[in-house]
């Protein structure tokens, strides 16, 4: 934190209050005068878990090309200014976990994975030509004790998908959050 003088500070926010929506964080008194304290940076840390599936009538990704699909995913999430934590899935959908940076939303970083993986997937032969990932999304919010579990959840998506399909999966996230949806268009293209 840095010392501002009192009479540049009061210059600039004449009658302000600790309370002044978060930016002075203490009040002081020295010698009769007020001293403020400003928030010199703009920190955040939000993890969050991303999923996205494949059109219906898009072919299934390869399960030799997954692996370089979420590193090339995880590359895409860095180029924002995010940082990835991991990066999982099958042949038909994604997972991500995510640390979001304090400047990008959801929508124009998911936007970017989606985008720019579809269009590397079919630089891997004629296989992709209609390759495409479904219009939606869902991303949830995830606190920091359950990182690890999350990203074990998401490091063994192949077997948990032995014994749960997609869809199950998603809707009971969906439920899990109290997530308002319509059935009829939760998982159409």
């Amino acid at each position: 934190m840095r010392h501002v003088r009192p009479e540049r500070a009061m210059r600039y926010q004449p009658r302000a209050t600790p309370w002044d929506l978060g930016t002075r964080c203490n009040t002081t008194a020295l010698k009769g005068q007020k001293i403020y304290y400003y928030m010199a940076q703009s920190l955040c840390k939000i993890y969050l878990h991303i999923i996205f599936h494949i059109k219906t009538n898009s072919p299934e990704i390869n399960i030799d090309h997954i692996p370089r699909l979420h590193q090339y995913i995880g590359q895409l999430v860095n180029t924002t200014g995010c940082h990835v934590v991991c990066v999982g899935g099958t042949e038909n959908h994604i997972h991500a976990l995510v640390l979001l940076n304090s400047t990008e939303c959801v929508s124009h970083l998911v936007e970017e994975m989606k985008r720019n993986s579809s269009r590397w997937i079919k630089t891997l032969g004629r296989y992709y030509e209609k390759f495409a990932w479904q219009g939606g999304y869902a991303s949830f919010s995830v606190s920091q004790s359950m990182v690890d579990k999350t990203k074990n959840y998401i490091a063994n998506q192949a077997e948990h998908h032995k014994k749960k399909s997609f869809k199950d999966e998603y809707l009971e996230f969906l439920r899990l959050y109290h997530i308002d949806y319509d059935e009829r268009y939760v998982l159409s293209d």
